[in-house]
């Protein structure tokens, strides 16, 4: 009762407090180029123990709350730049403050800077994450990805937010479209610092695809520095039962209107996974298997940009990546038939399949900027050509054991593919004076894919062609878009709305064994809206909620349509759908944060025509099991997520949260009414002990309960990781020590039971490991970065 009295008083209190606005402060050099990144604080001249801390936006903006008519003081620090200290009076009548720096010549050898730096922050719809402390102890950004709070990866590398379909991975802005195992390769093979920062839009706005419908991640690359030449060596190892080594440098540089960047990375990685399956084939035969993978790789990385100032409005960038890889990969899987309940063994069998593959892949894009007015209007144009090749050399052995006979099956294949991509948008902002915000654009994608397979099979020394695996299919996809919105403040209030209008073109064409074809052409509108306000003022800190809508759709892709099976062991296949329908869902969420920091949402997904993958009987095999995807009806899925800290005092950080996820489905499985209810648990939290200025020792963990993937249901599993990190010879050199899923955890079992499938089993892989990292830094040092209560750096420095 005491307590309920207490937080009555506070609420109550607040009301006493003064009215704040928001204020725009934007900070740019002599030549009006904005200051991207500089560390910002304002405070009340006369109370100086309530500070506001920010960084500047691409815009060299950042955003305070401030009350009217007060003596505030500005302080801003940026590498190579004199600190500025201006005091600043805020009118009623005026938001944007423009500020510029000098540049300091003594200060370009040695620069060292105190700022505190969030972690995460909210600004509008979009969670910013930066990376910066989290990239110490990381291998690559697939592990920032990992580490980052509030997402969730699972072994296939997909990237989880708030629901239970997998997010929509972007880079530089432009969607990655290629299959989870291309783009987790990818993600690995990114070096840990060439990520400038993470943008999460759990519920993008119309400006976005909108088929991101279990939203998207955007990973912004580093694109040189503001101030001379800096560059930096890095290397590192991870040991498990198998080891990964990586080394590779970067270099950055600014000279006048023109920035460029360098990154080169090359790494070798080698790890296993086991996975343990049993399947009932009838009411008294089970089917054990138990598989064991080793998958050694080697990857090249070099990432590059140019970027150029035409005039004091226009600039234009250049950027791009290529990847190469190889990897020799190999899998023994014994199978056995039991007699059931006496375990009798009817039938041993073993595959042995041996995978020589090579990709390479080219990133090229182009962009340019116009500025237009001094409100912040512009208009910018994207375009961008993404080629992948792949090809695999497979080597696979079938021997059946003395039970009941004695047979050799063996074969190769030889699988190549091709996918080419072109991108084109263009996107138009302009401000009004009345602070209302128009944003309308176009974009079109065209994608193309060609693959071609050709299996031998040989039995018992008899070799011939082999038509179930042989197979000839090309993809061709073309999706244009138009969207429109606009934002505006009323009072307290701000309100986004827009829509977008998506035409879908999807041609699939198999030529071998049969010609086949399909085609789907339509078009779909899809509407947006957001409101928000602030709720309350707590000591001068903002508590503001948000309210979104977005209608979505997820879009089944080549490899879902493709009709050809696919051999993957005696007992199963597997085969695309062509009369696969894309899915709608319609999203709700509120949201709260605090300080531009997320606190606590809330939400709701009404999906419609739901597809997933299904395993199913093959009616003309007894025994053989047919995995595809398939339409199963509908889906509500109803989520929260609360995330908090406790303030460190300056040497100890925590901050953990929670996300609960609820689904029910109702539909049709195999003909068969379908009622299927799960909830999920998932907790995360990193914490942080300060050593002085150069010691800090980390921990990050998640641990998820009765997880979901798709259909089958998981058990409980989770990870603890292990940091210290120590910055030596002024901070330039970093060595970071680490260890990953200390009590080996991070491993599940999984039940399905849907329709005539009942199957069980556990999946591990090499996850406990025990890494070094080492990285030295030229040019200018790295920031001492002080903590808040929603900051810390270095956090997240957690083994790998």
């Amino acid at each position: 009762m005491r307590q309920k009295i207490l937080g009555t008083l506070l609420f109550f209190s607040t009301l006493l407090f003064a009215q704040t606005k928001p204020i725009s402060i934007e900070l740019e050099e002599r030549e009006h180029i904005p200051i991207i990144g500089a560390t910002v604080k304002l405070f009340e001249r006369n109370d100086t123990a309530r500070v506001q801390f920010g960084r500047s936006d691409d815009n060299g903006k950042v955003k305070f709350k401030a009350v009217p008519k007060r003596q505030y003081v500005l302080e801003a620090t940026y590498p190579g730049m004199a600190d500025l200290s201006k005091g600043l009076v805020v009118q009623s009548s005026q938001d944007n403050y423009r500020f510029q720096m000098e540049e300091d010549a003594n200060m370009l050898d040695v620069v060292t800077i105190k700022a505190t730096k969030p972690l995460v922050r909210q600004e509008d719809d979009m969670t910013i994450v930066d990376p910066e402390p989290i990239a110490n102890s990381s291998f690559s950004v697939f592990d920032i990805l990992e580490k980052t709070p509030g997402l969730f990866l699972d072994q296939d590398g997909n990237v989880y937010l708030s629901s239970t379909t997998p997010a929509t991975i972007y880079i530089n802005g432009r969607e990655q479209k290629m299959s989870t195992e291309d783009l987790a390769d990818v993600l690995k093979n990114l070096p840990p610092n060439s990520i400038e920062r993470i943008e999460i839009l759990r519920t993008p706005s119309a400006k976005y695809d909108a088929s991101g419908n279990g939203g998207i991640v955007n990973l912004v690359l580093k694109k040189g520095v503001k101030i001379g030449r800096t560059g930096s060596v890095r290397g590192g190892l991870r040991q498990g039962r198998y080891g990964d080594q990586f080394i590779g440098f970067s270099l950055n540089n600014h000279d006048g209107g023109r920035t460029s960047y360098l990154n080169v990375n090359y790494a070798h990685r080698n790890s296993y996974s086991e996975l343990l399956t049993n399947r009932e084939l009838s009411v008294d035969t089970l089917l054990r298997q138990n598989a064991y993978t080793v998958s050694p790789r080697q990857n090249i990385y070099i990432g590059y940009g140019y970027g150029f100032e035409i005039d004091s409005t226009w600039t234009a960038e250049l950027d791009g990546r290529f990847n190469y890889g190889n990897g020799h990969s190999s899998t023994n899987t014994n199978n056995s038939i039991l007699l059931q309940p006496s375990s009798e063994v009817l039938e041993n069998s073993l595959n042995d399949l041996l995978n020589n593959n090579h990709s390479y892949s080219i990133n090229q894009g182009v962009s340019s900027t116009r500025k237009l007015d001094t409100l912040g209007s512009e208009l910018k144009a994207d375009i961008s050509y993404n080629l992948h090749v792949n090809g695999n050399l497979q080597d696979y052995f079938l021997t059946v054991g003395d039970l009941p006979v004695n047979e050799m099956v063996s074969g190769t294949g030889d699988i190549d593919g091709v996918r080419q991509s072109f991108s084109a948008r263009l996107d138009l902002k302009y401000n009004l004076k009345d602070k209302t915000k128009f944003e309308l654009g176009g974009k079109s994608d065209w994608q193309s894919f060609e693959n071609k397979t050709a299996y031998t099979l040989n039995i018992n020394g008899v070799e011939n062609p082999d038509p179930f695996r042989t197979n000839s299919y090309n993809y061709r996809e073309a999706i244009h878009a138009l969207y429109v919105q606009a934002a505006r403040p009323f009072g307290k209030f701000h309100l986004k709305t827009g829509g977008r209008l998506e035409n879908t073109n999807m041609n699939g064409h198999q030529l071998i064994p049969a010609d086949t074809s399909f085609d789907i052409h339509r078009t779909d509108l899809f509407p947006y809206l957001y409101f928000s306000r602030s709720l309350v003022t707590i000591f001068g800190y903002d508590l503001k909620g948000y309210l979104v809508y977005r209608r979505s759709i997820r879009r089944p892709g080549y490899g879902q349509l493709n009709p050809f099976p696919r051999y993957l062991d005696q007992y199963l296949y597997e085969t695309g759908n062509p009369g696969l329908q894309p899915q709608f869902t319609n999203n709700f969420e509120f949201n709260i944060s605090f300080e531009e920091r997320p606190v606590f949402a809330i939400g709701r997904n009404y999906v419609n025509d739901i597809f997933t993958n299904v395993i199913y009987d093959d009616p003309q095999l007894p025994g053989v099991a047919r995995r595809t995807y398939d339409n199963l009806g509908k889906n509500e899925e109803t989520y929260f997520r609360l995330v908090g800290a406790i303030p460190p005092g300056g040497t100890y950080f925590i901050v953990a949260g929670s996300q609960y996820n609820l689904n029910k489905y109702n539909g049709l499985y195999e003909g068969k009414p379908l009622t299927f209810t799960r909830g999920s648990w998932s907790f995360f939290t990193y914490q942080q002990l300060k050593f002085g200025d150069n010691a800090s020792f980390s921990l990050h963990g998640f641990y998820r309960l009765k997880g979901q993937s798709q259909f089958y249901e998981l058990s409980d599993f989770g990870s603890l990781n292990l940091s210290y990190n120590h910055r030596f010879f002024g901070k330039k050199l970093n060595i970071s020590v680490s260890v990953r899923d200390v009590f080996y955890t991070n491993r599940n079992k999984f039940f399905l039971d849907q329709g005539s499938i009942l199957a069980y089993g556990e999946r591990n892989y090499d996850s406990r490991r025990f890494g070094l990292n080492i990285r030295y830094s030229f040019g200018l040092k790295r920031h001492d970065e002080n903590q808040d209560p929603f900051s810390v750096e270095g956090a997240g420095q957690n083994g790998d």
